[in-house]
């Protein structure tokens, strides 16, 4: 398992020891890139989430602003208004609405997490139940969250982007991106636990597609076993992304297999969590590696 195989969030509780542990996405969203609008109203996003339990999700990720290439920012207030609602009743799925113990060896009702870089959207999704924060700026553009982190001590998703949504994508450039993704790492992980935030509670995602083209995307996932030197365990999102398309030429609709076929891949090599819209076929997936490259 590359850096590990358990995370520490809110409440002293642990996640894992596990072979792999799934994130389900909820997107509260008009413009996310795969569902964008289909779960704005809070109601069906609280139906999805519970689906994606029922599906066996570990994780539930609840956002309310897309971070896409090329995406608007969203008003604090505006933000609170859609993933509020429902990370309070996610919080609350009872455990008679979920898989029991099943063959990952991870059962029971998913924990609740909450995708923002705002450190008031944090504070108030915390409160109301979440337990973990994933943030795509590494405390960059609302540098209130480390407080946050610090006084509420979540599980964190440290991610590495290239600047902004808006316009990481503008002629991203690298020497070594392996290395330099790296070097940015330390320098947060040092940030953070500075700040108060135990590095239990920090999982390391390199950020596929924020600030990459499609050779720094690959090279990224060719060298992810350089990033155990650092002892934190892997969070990495590919489900249906662009590099899919610009691999193999498939629309965001066509890309679930290369989602599951990857994330296939990234268990077997010792990726603890995996980010994904389709609960369902990546669990066949994990399973399926799990099986074959580590045994049952």
């Amino acid at each position: 398992m590359i850096g590990g195989n358990t995370w520490h969030v809110s409440g002293g509780r642990v996640l894992g020891p596990a072979p792999f542990l799934v994130a389900g996405i909820v997107n509260v969203t008009p413009d996310s890139f795969f569902d964008g609008g289909r779960y704005l109203d809070p109601a069906a996003a609280t139906d999805q989430g519970r689906a994606l339990a029922a599906a066996g999700a570990h994780i539930l990720d609840v956002g309310g602003e897309s971070t896409r290439p090329g995406a608007q920012t969203v008003s604090e207030a505006d933000e609170l208004a859609r993933v509020l609602p429902v990370v309070r009743d996610l919080a609350r799925l009872p455990a008679s609405s979920v898989e029991g113990q099943s063959l990952d060896g991870v059962g029971g009702v998913p924990l609740v997490s909450v995708d923002t870089y705002k450190a008031t959207v944090a504070a108030e999704a915390l409160a109301a139940g979440a337990v973990i924060v994933n943030d795509v700026s590494a405390c960059r553009f609302d540098p209130g969250l480390m407080d946050v982190l610090a006084q509420h001590k979540p599980g964190y998703v440290l991610m590495h982007s290239l600047g902004r949504p808006g316009t990481m994508q503008q002629d991203p450039r690298y020497g070594d991106v392996v290395a330099e993704v790296l070097d940015f790492f330390e320098e947060r992980l040092r940030a953070l636990t500075r700040a108060g935030l135990p590095e239990a509670n920090i999982v390391l995602d390199p950020g596929i597609g924020f600030g990459k083209l499609l050779e720094h995307n690959l090279a990224l996932l060719r060298g992810l076993e350089r990033f155990g030197a650092l002892g934190r365990p892997l969070y990495v999102g590919l489900s249906n992304k662009s590099l899919w398309g610009k691999l193999l030429g498939l629309e965001p609709g066509e890309r679930q297999i290369a989602t599951a076929v990857a994330m296939g891949l990234l268990v077997a090599r010792g990726v603890l969590v995996h980010r994904v819209h389709d609960v369902a076929a990546a669990r066949q997936a994990a399973l399926i590696a799990t099986a074959m490259c580590c045994g049952t």
